[in-house]
């Protein structure tokens, strides 16, 4: 090619004539069509279609110009019709082989000239009947040409099914998903794979799919049209799936359960040694809707004048045969599981609600720890037994609390037990125990909808905690003492804030982030080792075996120790603390995840409310991140702050972007006008 030729080139808007100006090395300079519009193409990805008669002038400003005169009128007239290309496909069919363009022109109008050999390679553009390739052309064979029809037909019946399933997203209307086409099946499940995984990201195809539709390719957005589609659910824990709680338990897990409700009240193997306090005034202490009751206080006057704190705790291993198919289960959940929407029990609810549970008025099988306090609050004197309680009373945390204010004289043991644990409590805080009691939030679903539930400090709350404290503390020291292997809980010692430091800090919620900065992260071990932020040398969960799998072990092993069996030793306890360990990361991190995304749903549906909020610190400066309390909703949340804040100063919170089904929430402040 040279200079001046005419050639074709397919161009975007589709095949178009053009003249070269220049040529340097493998591109041509292209006054491309009637615009004589300039490009540079690459030379093999043109066809030349004419030479000049007299190239030593310089070539024309355009195809319209002479020595082509190459009009869109003067194509049209010249362009061989239809039934011409058909005529000339009958007579070369027999023959394969390649006719260059000129040969072909001259064939359909008898002529070769530049306004021939232009309409004749347009029209070879859009035919099927002659391939062409480089200014060369050949007849398919009638086989390739029906092969070539039946794609171009399926073809065009998949755009049209793809112009249809476009429609059917842009309605949003509820699908069956097995009723749908092959293609669109496998984009729906590709979606739906993305609004489970969002890691991998959309194909470009599914971009382009969701753009057509009107959706945005967004999380959030993409699980809206799920969801419209009836194809997801706005509020599924898409963390749960696939895990031990997802599935329930099994069915022959619930006809074992069932059995071990019929043998309840049957003679077991460790009924013979319990030590019978059914004589005792025992409350159970709970929030109203709880209904797996797994603890119970009592109070014990003796005729010496000393006074007996008792912390029963429920007994599931008189029913629960270690290694047995349900207690295996149990192991592999690790605890209940508590979400917005309620709980998921570690064993099946006729058990952990049932005849595990500590139930006012029934005789119930329990492990009691008793306790002498010195006046000071520390353990005098400890008994530990297998027993049987009769629970007297099951109160809530609000019905407690005004048995401890009014105490009548009638039924004054709570406000007695509320005074002998609140000596317990200064005794350990004097031992370097750190009490950070305030509210908390935590919210809770209703329908569709996120309710938010503020627990606020009360007498019987701090009362009942210490008392587990106690019970811990006790069992710890048995264990200890007998060199018996339990899941120890423990803290290493840490570097707080100096005295100094904390006076210059507000109290309550100021002065606690501070502390809780410089914690370390709580670790479990066979052997006893002391936990920090309790104040104690020794401490083990020992209160909740129907919600924590670490518990009932402990009460094996107790039992094992206190009945002439043989307890698990260190490595073997090691052995199954580490079992455990996944499962109950993996339930922390479940619940986390539910209550993030209840909190999400909170703040959308109150997005145009503004909260007081105090500056606690710092969490990533450079972003203008801080951890901010919100005394409304009792919570410790990160928010963007964007004045420069310290400690204590207040600031107003807003919502910047809240959007659940795309797992984001954007909280926004600045500082209290009262103070800037």
């Amino acid at each position: 090619m040279n200079p001046g030729d005419l050639v074709g080139v397919h161009a975007r808007s589709g095949p178009c004539l053009a003249l070269i100006t220049s040529i340097q090395g493998s591109k041509a300079s292209l006054r491309v069509g009637f615009q004589a519009k300039t490009e540079r193409w690459a030379l093999r990805e043109l066809e030349l279609i004419s030479s000049p008669s007299n190239s030593n002038g310089d070539p024309a400003a355009s195809i319209a110009e002479a020595p082509w005169n190459v009009t869109q009128a003067a194509l049209d007239t010249a362009s061989p019709s239809r039934r011409d290309l058909a005529a000339a496909w009958l007579l070369l069919s027999g023959d394969q082989s390649w006719l260059s363009l000129a040969s072909l022109t001259e064939l359909l109008v008898a002529r070769v000239e530049p306004l021939a050999l232009s309409s004749t390679w347009l029209l070879l553009q859009h035919q099927d009947l002659f391939r062409c390739k480089q200014g060369s052309v050949q007849p398919r064979s009638l086989q390739d040409l029906r092969s070539l029809r039946r794609e171009r037909h399926g073809e065009v019946l998949r755009q049209r099914h793809q112009l249809e399933w476009r429609h059917t997203l842009a309605q949003r209307q509820p699908l069956a998903m097995d009723q749908l086409p092959t293609e669109a099946r496998h984009q729906l499940e590709a979606l739906l794979q993305f609004a489970t995984d969002p890691s991998d990201g959309l194909s470009p195809a599914l971009r382009q799919l969701l753009l057509d539709c009107q959706c945005p390719p967004q999380l959030g957005d993409v699980r809206r049209l799920l969801a419209d589609l009836g194809q997801w659910q706005r509020h599924q824990l898409r963390c749960l799936e696939g895990t031990t709680w997802s599935a329930g338990f099994a069915a022959e897990l619930e006809a074992e359960a069932a059995a071990l409700v019929q043998a309840a009240d049957a003679p077991h193997p460790s009924d013979a040694g319990r030590l019978d306090l059914c004589h005792q005034r025992s409350v159970t202490i709970d929030d109203a809707d709880t209904r797996d009751v797994d603890d119970a206080l009592a109070l014990e006057r003796c005729p010496d004048g000393s006074r007996w704190i008792w912390i029963h705790v429920a007994d599931p291993g008189r029913l629960v045969a270690a290694g047995s198919a349900l207690d295996q289960e149990a192991q592999r959940r690790a605890s209940s599981l508590y979400l917005a929407q309620g709980n998921v029990p570690m064993f099946p609810a006729c058990l952990s609600e049932g005849v595990f549970s500590l139930h006012q008025g029934r005789r119930c099988a329990s492990w009691s720890v008793g306790v002498r306090l010195t006046d000071t609050g520390a353990i005098a004197e400890q008994r530990l037994h297998r027993s049987w309680i009769q629970p007297l009373y099951r109160l809530s945390y609000e019905d407690a609390d005004e048995l401890i204010e009014y105490a009548p004289p009638q039924d004054d043991d709570l406000a007695e037990l509320h005074d002998l644990l609140g000596v317990r409590r200064r005794w350990r805080e004097s031992q370097g125990a750190l009490l950070m009691d305030q509210p908390e939030g935590r919210f809770r679903r209703c329908d569709e909808h996120a309710e938010l539930e503020v627990v606020e400090p009360s007498p019987s709350r701090s009362m009942v905690a210490e008392a587990m404290i106690l019970a811990g503390a006790a069992v710890a020291e048995h264990g200890r003492a007998a060199g018996l292997a339990l899941p120890y809980r423990s803290q290493p010692s840490c570097t707080l804030p100096t005295a100094a430091e904390l006076d210059n800090l507000p109290p309550g919620a100021v002065r606690h982030a501070a502390l809780r900065k410089g914690l370390s992260r709580g670790l479990t071990a066979p052997q006893p080792s002391p936990h920090f932020s309790l104040g104690l040398e020794a401490y083990v969960q020992a209160t909740s075996p129907i919600r924590r799998y670490g518990d009932l072990l402990t009460q094996r092993q107790l039992a094992a120790q206190l009945e002439g069996g043989s307890p698990l030793g260190a490595d073997q306890v090691s052995e199954l603390l580490d079992q455990l360990d996944p499962a109950i990361r993996q339930g922390i991190q479940i619940s986390r995840e539910d209550q993030r995304h209840w909190q999400q749903v909170w703040f959308a549906e109150h997005r145009s409310e503004r909260w007081e909020g105090l500056f606690l610190r710092w969490l990533r400066p450079q972003d203008g991140l801080a951890l901010v309390r919100l005394d409304q909703l009792a919570m410790d949340l990160p928010v963007v702050v964007h004045d420069s804040c310290t400690a204590g100063d207040g600031v107003v919170v807003q919502v910047k972007e809240s959007d659940p089904d795309g797992d984001v929430l954007r909280l926004v402040a600045q500082r209290s006008a009262r103070q800037t």
